[in-house]
């Protein structure tokens, strides 16, 4: 597997030059001044973090992928994707983009840590060596979080571990085959990765890093330590069921250290009005002019209060959709409805992604207070005043009226799990991976469809018609996606490998933590 850094490049060489060039003519011929041969780390940043965005919500694996899986949206002309039919390039994509992100950030880590470029690494507003370290580290865990999430055993890269099975990112040389990495001794190793670099940065919190080329954060070292925490405690959670006194023991020191405690906390990618540097569903639907995704029956009619635990209606239906431009009203594209009725419902008739989610400068969120409160919940037994915590919190971030937000609070029910898990659900909106993740994870929420439920029951050409779910491959929800077809030529020894340690390559086969 050839991991390719789009910044980090060598002079290319001329192969003649004429014997009356001196030295100083000879390198201003070689050298392109379009193709640096240093780039400054803050550069690799902005660079990796928004290769890293624009991966994890790219149409194949967000649009056609995990927000289909998480049923918040429906496709309304062809239905492959709604029933599992996902095809192998979307993989190939996803994979290649994190590994790009990947590389840049790993650029950042050799450039902090080699005695030769460590004080040019370090000067102006980039920050000192180690918290550029540290704030490359966690974004390294997080695209590794994402990246395991989807297909399990992958090839990972510790920075204070060597096992041998860690061979990605290697680049001297290049290593076309890298070993599998299995998903729990990833999970593992990126606990102790975000715990070490937190720990660093709330030891250096006063200080600034990488400045105003930090789209998430601005250089702010405390806020990245926050993250780090609350990513540990998201992840901490996820492997409780595998190794419970592990998790409890990241969990217990990372709220110990402090996690997220308001919206001002969240980490989140903001896009720009201006091209090319707009949103990732903005390019796919607006510049695009795509109207095949509307909101789910699924996800309307549960802000309605119409499906699932609460009888309310929730003021973030107008915030994630758009009212029908046949009446005014919000009506959701059935899901998952077989291809032949893919286009029952005309383009006036069903609501549309809403405006915010779909404007070109929308703020992509890589993990919100809202999802912490929630696990915070989930951690002491279904915890009432967090779980209102988190529902307030999301309430806030979609910009609901004060009076809403207390109405709404108002008629909520008492927490349980299942209300606690639903309304995480509700909160994860347009955080397709992550959602789709902990769908897998726990199972809720019970409202989704399923296979066999009716899915629209009606009437077409003056004839009674039932529709039902009926998924092309599986019976259920995909546990994982299938590994790029380029890692069976290239890499074939490892790919082979970690299907025998993991099982087929198919969409069926439970990750890990989900077995």
């Amino acid at each position: 597997m050839k991991i390719i850094n789009i910044l980090y490049t060598s002079v290319i060489g001329i192969s003649l030059v004429a014997s009356s060039c001196s030295k100083s003519k000879f390198a201003e011929i070689n050298t392109d001044p379009n193709r640096p041969t240093f780039v400054t780390t803050p550069t690799l940043l902005v660079t990796a973090e928004k290769q890293l965005v624009n991966a994890l919500r790219s149409e194949d694996i967000s649009l056609r992928g995990a927000q289909l899986f998480s049923q918040y949206f429906a496709q309304n002309i062809y239905t492959d994707q709604s029933r599992y039919q996902i095809p192998t390039n979307y993989s190939d994509n996803y994979w290649t983009a994190t590994y790009k992100s990947l590389n840049n950030l790993n650029e950042i880590i050799n450039l902090n840590s080699d005695e030769k470029t460590k004080a040019t690494a370090s000067a102006g507003t980039a920050g000192s060596n180690v918290n550029q370290i540290a704030i490359a580290r966690i974004l390294k865990s997080y695209a590794f979080h994402s990246l395991t999430d989807v297909f399990g055993n992958i090839p990972y890269q510790s920075f204070g571990n060597a096992d041998p099975d860690f061979q990605a990112l290697q680049q001297n040389p290049d290593n076309l085959t890298p070993k599998y990495a299995s998903q729990e001794k990833i999970y593992k190793d990126i606990l102790t990765e975000l715990q070490q670099a937190a720990d660093t940065l709330i030891k250096y919190q006063g200080d600034k890093t990488f400045g105003t080329s930090d789209v998430i954060y601005k250089g702010d070292n405390g806020k990245w330590a926050k993250f780090a925490n609350s990513l540990r405690l998201r992840l901490a959670t996820r492997i409780k069921t595998k190794d419970a006194n592990l998790a409890n023991t990241h969990i217990n020191d990372a709220i110990k250290k402090g996690v997220f405690t308001s919206n001002s906390d969240n980490a989140t990618f903001k896009y720009s009005k201006t091209s090319p540097n707009e949103a990732p569903l903005y390019r796919a639907t607006v510049t695009a002019n795509r109207k095949d995704f509307a909101l789910s029956n699924v996800i309307v009619e549960a802000l309605q209060g119409k499906r699932g635990p609460f009888t309310i209606v929730d003021p973030r239906l107008t915030k994630y959709a758009k009212p029908t431009t046949e009446n005014g009203s919000y009506f959701g594209q059935p899901y998952g409805l077989p291809l032949a009725a893919g286009n029952l419902f005309p383009l006036d008739k069903i609501s549309l992604p809403g405006d915010i989610i779909n404007a070109a400068d929308y703020a992509e969120v890589l993990l919100e207070y809202a999802e912490i409160a929630f696990l915070l919940s989930e951690n002491n037994n279904w915890d009432q005043t967090q779980y209102i915590n988190g529902t307030r919190a999301s309430l806030e971030k979609w910009g609901v009226a004060a009076s809403d937000i207390t109405a709404y609070l108002d008629k909520l029910p008492t927490a349980n799990k299942e209300r606690v898990l639903s309304q995480k659900y509700l909160a994860l909106f347009n955080q397709s991976v992550e959602s789709w993740s902990e769908v897998r994870r726990t199972g809720y929420p019970l409202f989704l469809i399923k296979k066999g439920d009716v899915v629209w029951s009606g009437t077409v050409d003056g004839k009674p018609v039932t529709y039902t779910f009926n998924p092309e491959i599986g019976d259920a929800i995909p546990s994982r996606l299938v590994y790029p077809i380029k890692e069976q030529s290239t890499n074939k020894v490892n790919y082979q490998a970690s299907l025998a340690q993991q099982g087929d390559d198919v969409i069926t086969n439970k990750l890990w933590w989900n077995k």
